[in-house]
């Protein structure tokens, strides 16, 4: 039997098992209808435990800092922006995917730099003229 799997990358895929759906009535517009069905998807995704994950990206995902993003490490997604199941479903699944594959770009370490000798005289130089433009705003001497 062929698992289903959710694709992020031709080299990254989550188990159907891993990904948790539960559907609820979804507030807005619907009429009487929207009163019995449940359309609104809750899509959740265990960060901290996952095993289709690699070490890095999980630690990278955890970091985000997101709030959708609970304490224990599970991804909470909801989707009600249609008003059919089958959409909010796709649509939770495209947004998780998005989440991952953003996390997957590795960010460029920052190299600590110091300012050229010219860029810091010129900013010393502006705060002298600035400083003297405001002392020439003081009201003038008594004995001029």
């Amino acid at each position: 039997m062929l698992a289903r799997m959710l694709i992020i990358t031709p080299s990254l895929r989550l188990p159907e098992h891993e990904l948790v759906e539960r559907f609820l009535r979804a507030d807005g517009p619907g009429g009487q209808h929207v009163n019995c069905t449940e359309s609104a998807v809750e899509l959740r995704f265990d960060v901290a435990h996952s095993t289709a994950l690699p070490e890095d990206l999980r630690a990278r995902l955890l970091a985000l800092h997101d709030r959708r993003l609970n304490l224990e490490g599970v991804l909470v997604l909801q989707a009600r922006r249609f008003r059919d199941q089958a959409r909010n479903r796709s649509d939770a699944r495209a947004r998780l995917a998005a989440w991952i594959s953003a996390a997957l770009r590795v960010p460029k370490p920052r190299k600590a730099t110091r300012p050229t000798r010219g860029a810091v005289e010129r900013r010393l130089e502006a705060k002298r003229i600035g400083a003297r433009r405001k002392r020439a705003r003081g009201r003038p001497d008594a004995d001029a």
